[in-house]
């Protein structure tokens, strides 16, 4: 079969075009073939070496994809041939609170990735997808859609009537505007881009922030909530960002840490922080019953994620490049031959 590989070093001029062996499934395990992934910047982070600078290679990187089963093992009985199905980030993440030992069962790394034609899963670690979703669309869910759901539904419990703030434009940032929306509340989001800014306005935004002309962007966010400060903030800007949302940030507030755009180092104002009792709940996308719920909620409301643009499979190296860029509003997907 046809794969990506990261090959003899890091770097995307080290993603290269392979050709492996057709995966075999085990008893509890299911072939799929791969319709399409979609790109995270976590692959970005492996690619680079960021999470681990002594990665064993060759691997296949990308986490987020779905695919049709094509075969099964002799005790998997979950699913049938023809079904679509998506794998969940953290195989081993069934239910209730992650352990240590979960974080080595992730896909892109430390387990091999998504970037190739076939893939052999344990039928544990798949779920079915929404029919009304495209390929492409499916694809995103996996760690976007799950990690906002994580943080606007499951930990941060967004109802009605609540200010949430999303930082950017990119998959996380648009699946918490789509779901906070979902549950009634007013959402704040901040771009350097005016387009991009319009764009989520279409998409249900309450208003816009243009960090760049408006850097004390968390005095712009007191004045649109009369002083009192919102209730939930998505942190996805990282260091430059952090200190920001927590003066933003009503008293008994919420700061979902997501990203590190900005840097993976911060120095915390303690003083703002105590005097709105901030809670700082970091995120590490979520478990198989989260994915399950958050598709339930898909299919009710007939959301769909937002894809900015699809690459054809022989052009995955140049879909990365595009995705580092950060031009992208939403999700950079990958169609499979």
């Amino acid at each position: 079969m046809k794969a990506f590989e990261i090959q003899g070093g890091f770097g995307l001029e080290h993603v290269r075009p392979a050709e492996r062996e057709m995966p075999v499934p085990g008893p509890d395990e299911v072939l799929i073939r791969l319709r399409a992934v979609s790109l995270n910047s976590r692959d970005l982070g492996v690619i680079s070496g960021f999470y681990d600078p002594n990665l064993k290679m060759p691997l296949i990187p990308v986490s987020d994809g779905v695919g049709e089963v094509v075969g099964m093992g002799e005790r998997a009985g979950k699913f049938k041939p023809g079904d679509r199905v998506s794998a969940i980030f953290t195989q081993s993440w069934i239910t209730g609170e992650p352990t240590q030992a979960n974080w080595v069962s992730t896909l892109g790394y430390p387990l091999p990735g998504l970037l190739a034609e076939y893939a052999v899963l344990p039928e544990e670690g798949l779920v079915r997808v929404p029919e009304h979703l495209t390929d492409e669309e499916a694809a995103a869910l996996p760690c976007a859609g799950v990690t906002a759901w994580h943080a606007v539904v499951e930990e941060g419990k967004v109802k009605a009537g609540d200010t949430v703030v999303v930082q950017g434009t990119g998959g996380v940032a648009l699946f918490a505007l789509q779901f906070a929306k979902l549950h009634g509340a007013k959402v704040i989001v901040t771009s350097s881009s005016d387009e991009k800014l319009e764009k989520a306005k279409l998409l249900g935004a309450d208003s816009g922030i243009h960090y760049l002309r408006t850097p004390d962007w968390d005095k712009a966010v007191l004045e649109q909530t009369n002083g009192r400060g919102a209730d939930h903030i998505l942190e996805l800007g990282g260091a430059a960002t952090l200190n920001r949302s927590v003066t933003a940030l009503k008293v008994g507030g919420r700061i979902s840490i997501i990203g590190l755009l900005s840097g993976a180092r911060a120095e915390l104002d303690i003083v703002p922080a105590l005097i709105r009792k901030a809670r700082l709940q970091a995120i590490n996308v979520g478990s198989r019953s989260m994915f399950e719920r958050m598709i339930r909620a898909i299919e009710q409301s007939g959301l769909r994620p937002v894809v900015d643009r699809v690459f054809p499979f022989e052009q995955s190296v140049e879909a990365l490049r595009y995705f580092e860029q950060g031009a992208h509003f939403g999700k950079v997907c990958i169609r499979m031959p």
